[in-house]
């Protein structure tokens, strides 16, 4: 089990794995290899740094605590193909850091500060980085809303953006029991592997603010979530996949809130 000397901060989310086992499982489920480059946010301890940098051609950390900058190099100070970047990775301009590598593959693979677990899955998706992998340690809940299906309780507007551009899966969980300081939650490793084929989409932003708005309350059908809208429009479309109006947003497959931004953009 790993020990670390460091002092732990509530307020960057810090709650660093103990068992190497464990991100031995996570490194395996990412897929990365020798020619790739890995973002990591939150290398901490650099329990699962290490690991990556094992096997990636470059692993590129992004770390907010700049107080872990001598544990993080003592700790990976034998490893010439890590790079930690002490900054906020939501203020990082990430296209703009990876131009330095070479790489044939792009991964991310981290323990994600579970308080802005979102952030970090939207930054990932409006950068545009064709990445191979996306494999995320989250809190369990949030990791189930990611992967769960049209019709469940748990699915909201950040299932449905998620669902568009990846494959989510539920990979396996960990306990909190795996981590020092122990958090009140357990985890859930959740991968995105990019779709092979995506459906055509006009305007990603306007697509996102009509996902968002569907969404905004909860209890809401369409017809009120989305009452500012051109709801003659809208009711064409769900005619096609057997709803109406008083549809709610939880019920609603990605390929219709494509189709009814798509038909909406410019109206």
């Amino acid at each position: 089990m790993e020990k670390y000397d460091v002092k732990f901060k509530k307020k960057f989310g810090q709650n660093f794995l103990k068992d190497k086992n464990i991100v031995k499982r996570i490194v395996n489920v990412s897929g990365v290899t020798n020619d790739s480059l890995v973002i990591e946010v939150g290398p901490g301890g650099a329990i699962m740094t290490r690991e990556l940098a094992l096997v990636a051609k470059n692993v590129l950390a992004y770390e907010i605590d700049k107080e872990l900058e001598l544990e993080l190099s003592k700790r990976l100070e034998n490893l010439d193909n890590v790079d930690i970047l002490f900054e906020d990775f939501l203020d990082a301009d990430i296209c703009s850091d990876v131009e330095k590598y070479d790489y044939k593959k792009i991964f991310f693979v981290s323990n994600v500060p579970y308080y802005i677990t979102t952030p970090i899955i939207l930054k990932l998706i409006n950068s545009n980085l064709k990445f191979e992998k996306i494999v995320m340690m989250v809190q369990k809940e949030v990791g189930e809303r990611f992967s769960t299906t049209s019709g469940s309780k748990e699915y909201g507007s950040i299932t449905v953006l998620l669902n568009y551009f990846y494959d989510v899966k539920k990979e396996f969980l960990v306990s909190r029991k795996q981590f020092v300081p122990e958090p009140n939650v357990d985890s859930l490793i959740v991968s995105f592997s990019p779709k092979k084929e995506r459906l055509e989409l006009k305007d990603f932003k306007f697509f996102e603010k009509v996902v968002r708005d569907s969404f905004q309350f909860k209890r809401k059908n369409i017809k009120n979530n989305l009452k500012n809208y051109n709801l003659d429009v809208i009711l064409e479309i769900l005619k096609n996949y057997g709803y109406d109006l008083s549809v709610r947003a939880e019920n609603l497959d990605v390929c219709v809130f494509v189709d009814i931004a798509n038909a909406l953009y410019n109206k």
